[in-house]
């Protein structure tokens, strides 16, 4: 199996979870290529990428051109951000398939926007320990895709 995953997580809304999503993005290269290996780099901050000064007309359209390009999203959801829901409303709009990764216990709740979504199809919100992510996410690809 080799898909084109788009990984969405918090870089401008706060970096705190760039650990998991490094976790969370090595595992997903068993499935195939993550187009956003970025967003798990440590020295990626809220302040840029790899501290050089992007243009955000730049960021937006060729992060668009990642997103249709992809066969599937998989978004870690515990930082709130506003650039994920951005991208997994646009994924919705895309008709994509999409996962959602809500680490628990958590100091946040996931809004209904996000959670409300999950229709069982194409779109799954699936809660998690920082222990078992790797087994959700394995769960996700075998009976999803």
């Amino acid at each position: 199996m080799s898909l084109r995953i788009y990984f969405c997580g918090s870089i401008r809304g706060g970096r705190g979870d760039a650990g998991i999503y490094s976790r969370i993005i090595g595992h997903l290269k068993r499935f195939g290529q993550v187009l956003t290996e970025h967003v798990g780099r440590p020295e990626l901050s809220d302040k840029g990428e790899g501290g050089m000064q992007v243009d955000d007309k730049h960021i937006h359209d060729r992060d668009l051109q990642w997103l249709r390009e992809a066969d599937v999203i998989v978004a870690e959801v515990t930082q709130p951000s506003l650039g994920v829901g951005y991208e997994i409303g646009r994924a919705l709009a895309m008709n994509k398939k999409i996962l959602c990764l809500f680490r628990t216990p958590s100091t946040y709740a996931l809004s209904a926007m996000i959670r409300g979504a999950a229709n069982g199809k194409n779109v799954h919100v699936k809660d998690y320990s920082e222990e078992k992510v790797e087994i959700v996410i394995q769960e996700y690809f075998e009976q999803q895709l």
